[in-house]
């Protein structure tokens, strides 16, 4: 109750917010603010709301898509504490880089990983040595004119009441979709009933140029935090205690999904990109050891795991069944076939040497 009068007080400054961002996009739009297109394919993924919405999984299908192109991934790095361009190396931990960067290169070894927060600086020093780059989360980012953008929109919050910032979740306002090439719906239920299907795309009305498709999250085996020989199928948690440790935008799809095993999910939740403190986890570990139940288990997101990784907190986490669940995109058949062969017509026909 408390938040939804707290969100009427807050209206006001989401309409200023809205009428600035209506008029930088018009700046852009009228070509009174400089748009830089470069001669190498850029794919943009990105979100109108802020987190949660698959940037991450639907970047590293894109990654596993285009494997046989030399690709460099170029993102802002939020939460990192340094500045300017960074290339992520052996040495990158999730406060030099950001934790969904330093992901993507401990992911992927034939792949550039680097951030930036001016991504027509970022371009600059990686566009001679690769074929293609992918840009995370920069839909927002007019000052770079992206040759495909993904635009992506979780399932359930179509067609729900969302608001701008700081009253909503909401960054941009939701006009922008028309510049978009593909607007993909994710975290969509299994199975996809035809009616839903159209639901979705009766609310994101797109132009004859735009395609809607659909994709949804696969979960792989849960991973231990330390041991990476070391893994657990789902079932074999099943009616375990679960101790949930997330800093992540939007929990609730992975709660569900855990809520397949185990009806005792005992969650902490902390903000998207939270820097763990050594409390925090001091304070987890002692709620872990009050678990009433034989079987129990401490599981976070891979996201976290970067961080959670990074942090110094092995001394504390070493000895504990720690694991990170694993997420990967899948799109539904059809819609696969349309997404994989659009991603890599563009690819093929804008390539320097094409």
């Amino acid at each position: 109750m408390f938040l939804n009068y707290l969100r009427l007080l807050l209206l006001p400054f989401s309409l200023i917010y809205g009428l600035a961002i209506t008029l930088r996009k018009k700046l852009y739009d009228w070509g009174l603010m400089r748009s830089v297109k470069f001669d190498l394919p850029v794919i943009c993924v990105g979100n109108l709301a802020v987190g949660g919405s698959g940037k991450t999984p639907t970047t590293e299908y894109l990654v596993r898509l285009l494997a046989s192109y030399k690709i460099a991934i170029l993102s802002r790095g939020y939460g990192r504490t340094t500045k300017g361009f960074v290339l992520a190396d052996h040495n990158a931990t999730a406060l030099t880089i950001g934790d969904e960067p330093l992901q993507y290169y401990q992911k992927f070894d034939n792949v550039t990983v680097a951030v930036c927060e001016d991504r027509v600086a970022g371009i600059e020093r990686l566009k001679e040595n690769h074929d293609l780059v992918i840009l995370d989360d920069a839909f927002q980012h007019r000052a770079v004119r992206a040759g495909l953008n993904i635009l992506l929109f979780e399932f359930r919050k179509l067609g729900t009441l969302q608001f701008l910032l700081p009253a909503g979740n909401l960054r941009d306002v939701f006009s922008s979709r028309k510049r978009a090439d593909v607007l993909l719906v994710t975290k969509s239920p299994v199975p996809l009933l035809h009616v839903a299907q159209q639901a979705s795309i009766n609310e994101l009305q797109p132009n004859n140029t735009q395609k809607v498709l659909h994709s949804y999250l696969k979960y792989a085996d849960l991973q231990h935090l330390y041991n990476e020989e070391e893994s657990l199928p789902l079932d074999t948690i099943k009616d375990y205690e679960i101790f949930l440790l997330t800093g992540i935008a939007n929990p609730a799809p992975l709660i569900e999904e855990l809520q397949k095993y185990s009806e005792t999910i005992h969650h902490e939740e902390f903000p998207d990109h939270y820097a763990f403190k050594s409390e925090d986890i001091k304070r987890f570990k002692k709620a872990f050891e009050s678990g009433i139940k034989k079987e129990k288990i401490i599981i976070t997101t891979e996201k976290d795991s970067k961080r959670l990784k990074a942090a110094g907190f092995k001394d504390l986490l070493v000895n504990l069944p720690v694991y990170f669940l694993p997420i990967e995109v899948e799109l539904f058949e059809e819609d696969k076939i349309t997404f994989d062969e659009l991603i890599l017509n563009y690819v093929k026909s804008n390539r320097r040497n094409s």
